[in-house]
């Protein structure tokens, strides 16, 4: 595995590093040809005998950068894969954090990395890495996956801005995936499965289920249908047949994950509702109510002619008829367009204050306060439950008439 550099797009894939096998007396498989000695290189994971993911270019090219450690030295770099830097376990196995810099091998950048240990009993991890591979170095992305940040109910919500930035990050990875030489599909783009850095920058990770396109005159390729539910593009579901616009379905269903706040399949909302396409999709290019869909958490503080437009492109990405869908640098294009808009609305603000509120005795807050006062106390409350009022008033107004104004 490699380090993915590019001079005309940022690094939109999560960097890799290969160590050495950490049992040099175990046998080593050499199914399908995928050995050590091979020039061909997977962006990340190898998808196994499934697949056969020859992927991308040659490790010549200029892009990549490998770097190979041995067991020893990430044991260094973990402290012996202490407890203390357990990160977390799924399907592949366990998790640890770690840190490499120049002073484990000249050259390397100071950085945390992700160190994934394979559990040799564990059924995903033979699909997706390498026969003879064990364990694989990733670069440490401190905010998680964008799944985390946007469902989560304990914490802000991420503010609008964020989301178009993760949202172009996330295509620019797409986009280069669909225009190589030899094109790539994800195949199981969701918000699980885009990591953010410390600045929200998104990057792509787990290419389990990725696979070479069509090439040729292949208009598709057919594959088992394989993906996560409420993601998969519907010609993918009922025929196999996979090309890069079913990758373009996928991140229409993110991008509208980031307007509604909602996840791509709830079973706990109404029926109607569970499926967020379904829901939604009729909203999108109504205008008069697509406020009914955004997010509520954003309280407002949105872009609406932006809101507008991320609503059109996912409304297209989203068409049941796959040469309807535009490009993925068609995508990224259109949304960073969408970063430079500057109608944010700040919300509103009422306050009152209280040493102005007198009633005919001559009371003011501080009887409210010690509540010695009835007749202040509910005077006072009164008036702010009337600003309340027309707080509420105001707002509902001033967005009926953002949307009339935009027809």
């Amino acid at each position: 595995m490699g380090v993915l550099r590019t001079s005309n797009w940022r690094p939109n894939f999560l960097h890799c590093f290969k160590p050495t096998d950490p049992n040099p007396d175990s046998t080593k498989s050499k199914k399908n040809g995928a050995s050590s000695s091979s020039n061909r290189i997977s962006l990340l994971d190898w998808s196994g005998p499934q697949s056969q993911l020859s992927v991308m270019s040659d490790l010549s090219n200029p892009v990549f950068n490998l770097h190979i450690f041995t067991m020893r030295e990430l044991q260094k770099v973990t402290s012996n894969f202490t407890r203390s830097n357990y990160l977390g376990e799924g399907g592949f196995g366990t998790v640890f954090k770690g840190f490499v810099d120049a002073k484990l091998r000249p050259g390397l950048e100071p950085q945390p990395v992700a160190v994934k240990v394979l559990d040799l009993d564990g059924s995903q991890g033979h699909r997706e890495w390498l026969n003879e591979q064990r364990v694989l170095v990733y670069e440490y992305m401190e905010r998680g996956n964008l799944e985390h940040l946007l469902f989560r109910s304990y914490a802000a919500a991420l503010p609008w801005l964020t989301r178009l930035k993760i949202a172009v990050g996330a295509a620019k990875g797409l986009a280069f995936l669909h225009e190589e030489q030899k094109p790539v599909i994800y195949r199981d783009f969701k918000t699980s499965n885009i990591l953010l850095d410390s600045e929200y920058n998104a990057k792509l990770s787990d290419f389990g289920l990725a696979t070479d396109g069509p090439e040729g005159d292949e208009t598709h390729v057919t594959t088992q249908v394989m993906g996560t539910e409420g993601y998969a593009a519907p010609e993918y579901v009922s025929t196999g047949h996979l090309t890069t616009m079913s990758d373009v379905f996928s991140f229409g269903v993110v991008l509208l994950e980031l307007l509604t706040g909602r996840r791509s399949v709830d079973k706990k909302l109404p029926i109607r509702e569970q499926v967020l396409t379904k829901w939604a999709k009729p909203f999108l290019k109504d205008t008069q109510r697509l406020d009914q869909i955004m997010d509520p958490r954003l309280e407002g503080q949105y872009s609406i002619e932006g809101a507008k437009k991320a609503a059109a492109l996912a409304h297209q990405c989203l068409s049941h008829h796959d040469k309807c869908r535009p490009t993925m640098t068609k995508v990224v294009r259109t949304l960073e367009r969408l970063l430079e808009l500057n109608d944010i609305s700040i919300g509103f603000f009422v306050y009152i204050v209280p040493s102005e509120v007198k009633n005919e005795k001559g009371c003011v807050m501080k009887c409210v306060e010690e509540k010695n006062c009835d007749e202040h106390k509910n005077g006072f409350e009164g008036e702010l439950k009337v600003e309340g009022r027309r707080r509420k008033r105001h707002r509902s107004s001033k967005s009926k008439k953002g949307c009339s104004s935009s027809k």
